[in-house]
């Protein structure tokens, strides 16, 4: 009876142990899996009822209707629904655990043009924020940093990692700007008025940004007999392996900004933002430039906007002929979690469901130089995805039964539902 009672005991410490432990990363993929019967939502505007989704090694090797030959494990999801994993652009995930620890904040540098800050070797996989992304689908995100005029380089990773090595999907994809805006908001708690008056130090923003473009590009036509890191991490935005992630939101701001980088060589360039693009739709069509809005679940900017421009914005851009994708930048990193409830709003504006669904999958790969692997469920890509009980951009129905990172079955426990699991022992007790 003693040693039951010890193994009792050594059985609850383990449990307790692990409750509050970290996820450990999932092993690779060992045998073939194919998920049936499930409703596939591909990504790229289509769905296949009744589907047959079959991978090995972490890739894709069948997709198909009811008719598809199934292989290995067979997970039968009829009535469910199959998704590409979701991908969240532009935020800090793994870089803040708590804002108001500095000693966790790890997203911004000193300095004001530091485009050599990489923020890939700051991020952290075990961060129980990221960790909490899962549950809803978010499964990958570019990792970037923030502050300053030239913040520094993001990366793409995934969020079943042991390491920030082991999470790299794409390294130093970009850089991130944050362009000067043309009017500024009087600071009230150094006694100046509330409303907005023009930045008289507009036109010198401007030309401290092109001195610095023109020098980086310079300095990569010369024989560099001594290292500039910071005008050596440029170079990619001459020769177009990396992306300029300019955010912005007015128009004017917008229109300055493709000018003078394309002017100066910039290859590719991505707006952040863009809440007055909806007013130059035909010069960034022109320009071929894609916007990541903000997130849609937010306050017009200005008394004078329409009410609901923030839910009808992406909307209004898809419908122009842009290329589209969320991203939450105002918002705190956990709120990122909401990423596909900001698609589903937009469902509720007009949009298909599907086209909703690409602006967090297929057009945010697109975007992002990666859908060459991720965003879209096809052969020959990463087996990326997850199962839902219901439609993944509801929030009441949105319940994930498995989620696989390029092939390894990820868990879903978070802190979340440690505590959930936790008091609903509470009030379950009579």
């Amino acid at each position: 009876m003693k040693t039951v009672k010890q193994i009792l005991v050594a059985l609850v410490v383990s449990v307790g142990l692990q409750t509050f432990a970290q996820q450990t990363p999932a092993p690779a993929q060992s045998e073939a899996i194919t998920i049936t019967g499930a409703a596939a939502h591909i990504g790229n505007g289509s769905v296949i009822e009744n589907s047959v989704i079959v991978f090995e090694d972490g890739v894709i090797t069948a997709i198909g209707g009811s008719g598809t030959a199934t292989k290995g494990r067979v997970i039968n999801a009829t009535g469910k629904h199959v998704y590409p994993g979701f991908i969240a652009p532009g935020k800090s995930l793994g870089l803040v655990e708590v804002n108001a620890v500095r000693a966790s904040n790890d997203q911004d540098e000193i300095g004001n043009f530091i485009p050599n800050i990489r923020s890939l070797i700051a991020y952290n996989a075990e961060s129980r924020v990221v960790e909490s992304m899962r549950p809803n689908g978010v499964l990958l995100s570019q990792i970037s940093p923030k502050g300053g005029r030239i913040s520094g380089t993001s990366s793409i990773v995934q969020f079943d990692a042991w390491n920030w090595e082991d999470a790299a999907v794409k390294v130093d994809d970009g850089i991130h700007m944050n362009w000067p805006g043309s009017f500024s908001r009087g600071r009230w708690w150094l006694g100046e008025p509330r409303g907005w008056k023009p930045n008289k130090n507009y036109s010198s923003n401007l030309s401290e940004i092109r001195d610095y473009l023109r020098n980086s590009k310079a300095y990569g036509m010369s024989s560099k007999e001594s290292m500039n890191e910071g005008f050596e991490a440029m170079q990619g935005l001459f020769d177009g392996s990396k992306k300029l992630y300019i955010y912005t939101q007015g128009e004017k701001e917008m229109t300055d900004a493709v000018t003078l980088v394309k002017e100066e060589g910039v290859k590719d360039v991505v707006i952040v933002g863009g809440y007055e693009a909806y007013k130059i739709i035909p010069f960034l069509k022109q320009h071929n430039i894609p916007v990541l809005v903000r997130q849609t679940h937010s306050l017009p900017l200005r008394a004078d906007d329409d009410y609901d421009l923030p839910f009808r914005l992406p909307k209004m851009l898809v419908d122009g002929g842009l290329l589209v994708g969320l991203q939450n930048a105002s918002m705190s990193n956990f709120q990122t979690r909401n990423l596909p409830f900001y698609a589903g709003q937009l469902v509720g504006q007009g949009m298909d469901k599907e086209t909703a669904l690409q602006l967090i999958t297929g057009n945010t790969a697109k975007i992002l130089g990666i859908d060459d692997a991720y965003g879209t469920l096809e052969t020959g890509k990463s087996a990326t995805l997850f199962v839902s009980e219901g439609d993944a951009l509801d929030m009441r129905t949105n319940q994930l039964s498995h989620a696989f990172i390029d092939g390894r079955e990820i868990s879903l426990e978070t802190h979340q539902t440690e505590l959930w699991q936790r008091y609903m022992e509470k009030y379950s007790r009579k």
